[in-house]
């Protein structure tokens, strides 16, 4: 599958070349191609934005993050706009109602542990105040965006001393569905590291973005 370019106008052959292209996981679909040009690599530090960026990880377990993407919408209807608070309510008939739910993935598991970890964050959040959730996150990269300089896929790792150091962290408080690769590929999302390639026209945006962060 041919990588997809910026430009749109009609180029020579060589101009092609030298183009600048999107890292390659993205492909060519539509949605995906918006998340990576958007979202993916920004630095996020709302604590409730970082919440529903967890959820969302943790629904993905196992499975593709397109597939999660084209439920996205689906999800925040389902969970209440990702309210945390609301969601820590959340008893037996919601349960029956997100199981019942062909929007969303139905995994009795992973919905009862988005209910239980929303339930942790409001912990976390009562015991340190507005930008708890942010620092026990961040605190894995010193609260400064990681930024690497990979050129090839192939190098990007799954896991990292940060990421298994995260893990440790959220286990440790209660949360869920927070393994070293999920948190991974979560420090990715919301800007934690830097793994655009550096062929990648985001990743000079991404770390223009962290330095005003």
């Amino acid at each position: 599958m041919a990588l997809p370019r910026f430009s749109a106008k009609p180029e020579s052959s060589r101009a092609k070349s030298q183009a600048p292209v999107r890292c390659p996981w993205c492909g060519n679909d539509p949605i995906y191609v918006a998340y990576h040009d958007r979202e993916w690599g920004v630095p996020v530090t709302d604590d409730r934005a970082l919440f529903e960026k967890l959820v969302l990880d943790g629904f993905q377990a196992g499975l593709s993050w397109i597939t999660v993407l084209h439920k996205r919408a689906a999800f925040t209807r389902a969970f209440a706009g990702f309210d945390p608070e609301r969601i820590a309510r959340f008893g037996a008939a919601d349960r029956r109602r997100l199981l019942a739910d062909a929007g969303i993935i139905r995994s009795r598991a992973k919905i009862d542990a988005a209910i239980s970890n929303a339930r942790i964050w409001s912990d976390v959040m009562n015991a340190g105040g507005r930008g708890a959730f942010r620092d026990l996150l961040w605190q894995s990269v010193h609260h400064e965006t990681k930024v690497h300089r990979y050129r090839h896929i192939r190098d990007v790792p799954p896991t990292t001393h940060e990421s298994e150091a995260m893990s440790r962290t959220l286990r440790d408080a209660g949360f869920r569905f927070c393994g070293p690769t999920i948190c991974y590929a979560f420090m990715q999302a919301v800007g934690m590291v830097n793994d655009h390639l550096v062929s990648c026209p985001r990743h000079a945006a991404c770390e223009r973005l962290a330095r005003r962060s």
